[in-house]
């Protein structure tokens, strides 16, 4: 009776753990890679910060550039006067007098040395830098949205293979518990099968924890607003192996944060450029048309034209110091675009030394578990008749729990790899999440 009734308390427990799990996944919306890239395009604040950078500059040339067109105004004026009886004076009234006019006025910058046409210069170096900061930043989003795609996809998986452990070890409690009161075996492995499936079922509430948590990480990633339960849809096959070892030389050429620092050094040499027109005279031509009277409309035409020249003689060493410090900050660009550049050459190489090694590893996972699972088939019925004893069977059932979970982190750093490896080689003219689209 006490060994009935062990069995079904165990099989009890185990349908409640399946009917939870089930009711959880039932409410879940499920997507795939491809949906969550599309979503996050949209909705990722960091991207749309990112985009807003672009046409934050953009408008920032635009303002610069202003000062090499014509600058028009328009003015309308009209104003009345009364001027009052003198205690001093003999006037008999007072006087009183309306005056109008209307009229524009221009100015036109004539030469300041290049130094406003090297700041417009400067200003779509900026856009150049703002776009790369968006490839830049769409990598990285990219990166982090798989990273957290992965890392649910294998939260749920492990879900599944903590759920074949649990079987396991079941099922080692049960032959157990009919050996131990059959007197074929010792409490302690009675108490041993015990704690494994304990064990296994702790590691079940732990796994089903972690898939909530990346359901909300993956939630983030894609810029949602709200909470909702997500569940993934995918394998984890790696797509881009990248067995053939590229040029990193070459590549690194096109990636982003590369010329990014390049467009900030170009940016840093227009401004030397533009400090050295400090020391131009400024030329600026105006004119302007009136017309003016006592009574509406006014009838009096006034025009000028003329020249306005401005020299910098002395300004207590001001335009000195302004180019001492824009060739220092081109000096600074120049060597952190080196820097840069030698930075993403050794994290290049790193990512594609990681992706192979990871795909080696995985292969070797495969064939230790396919191994234990042969042998523990083996011993199952080499210790269901006695040929073995518990604690060698019980060595080799936990390295086949050991190999079911190290097969699947292993394939799951795989897929972390690849993601890596794309997020630095992979590097599209275009909007970087469209050209990912099809990738892995």
């Amino acid at each position: 009776m006490k060994i009935i009734f062990n069995l079904f308390v165990t099989v009890i427990f185990s349908l409640s753990i399946l009917f939870q799990q089930t009711q959880g996944l039932c409410a879940e919306e499920a997507l795939d890679w491809k949906g969550c890239l599309v979503e996050a395009r949209v909705n990722n604040p960091d991207l749309i910060s990112a985009v807003e950078n672009i046409s934050q500059q953009k408008s920032a040339k635009t303002i610069t550039a202003s000062s090499l067109y014509p600058q028009i105004n328009a003015d309308l004026n009209a104003s009345t006067s009364k001027t009052g009886k003198s205690s001093s004076q003999n006037l008999s009234s007072a006087t009183s007098g309306d005056s109008y006019s209307y009229g524009a006025t221009g100015s036109q910058l004539i030469f300041d040395g290049f130094k406003t046409l090297n700041e417009v210069n400067t200003a779509k170096q900026n856009i150049e830098t703002a776009k790369q900061s968006y490839r830049f930043a769409s990598s990285e989003i990219r990166l982090s949205l798989r990273n957290a795609f992965v890392k649910l996809l294998e939260a749920q998986e492990l879900v599944k293979v903590v759920e074949g452990i649990i079987k396991i070890r079941r099922d080692n409690l049960e032959l157990i518990t009919m050996r131990y009161y059959s007197g074929l075996e010792h409490k302690g492995a009675l108490l041993t099968a015990q704690a494994n499936l304990s064990q296994a079922n702790y590691e079940l509430a732990q796994a089903k924890r972690n898939v909530e948590f990346f359901q909300r990480q993956l939630t983030k990633e894609m810029g949602r607003k709200e909470f909702m339960p997500i569940l993934v849809s995918g394998n984890f096959v790696v797509r881009d192996t990248a067995k053939i070892k590229p040029d990193f030389e070459v590549i690194v050429k096109n990636n982003p944060s590369v010329l990014e620092a390049a467009a900030k050094k170009a940016a840093a040499f227009y401004n030397v450029r533009s400090a050295y027109g400090n020391f131009s005279p400024q030329l600026i031509g105006s004119a302007s048309v009136d017309k003016a009277g006592s009574s509406w409309p006014p009838a009096t035409n006034q025009w000028n034209a003329g020249l306005g020249l401005s020299v910098p003689i002395f300004e207590g060493g001001l335009r000195v110091a302004q180019v001492s410090q824009a060739k220092s900050e081109l000096r600074q660009a120049g060597e952190n675009e080196r820097s840069v550049r030698d930075t993403a050459v050794v994290s290049l190489e790193q990512s594609w030394v990681l992706l192979q090694d990871t795909l080696e590893f995985v292969n070797v996972q495969k064939q230790i578990l396919n191994a234990t699972e042969e042998r523990s088939r083996i011993a199952e019925a080499q210790y269901s008749i006695g040929f073995i004893s518990f604690d060698n069977w019980i060595i080799i059932e936990d390295d086949l729990v050991k190999a079911k979970k190290n097969y699947l982190l292993a394939q799951s750093d795989a897929l972390l790899a690849e993601a890596g490896w794309i997020a630095f080689f992979r590097q599209c003219p275009e909007h970087i999440f469209y050209c990912w689209l099809g990738a892995a």
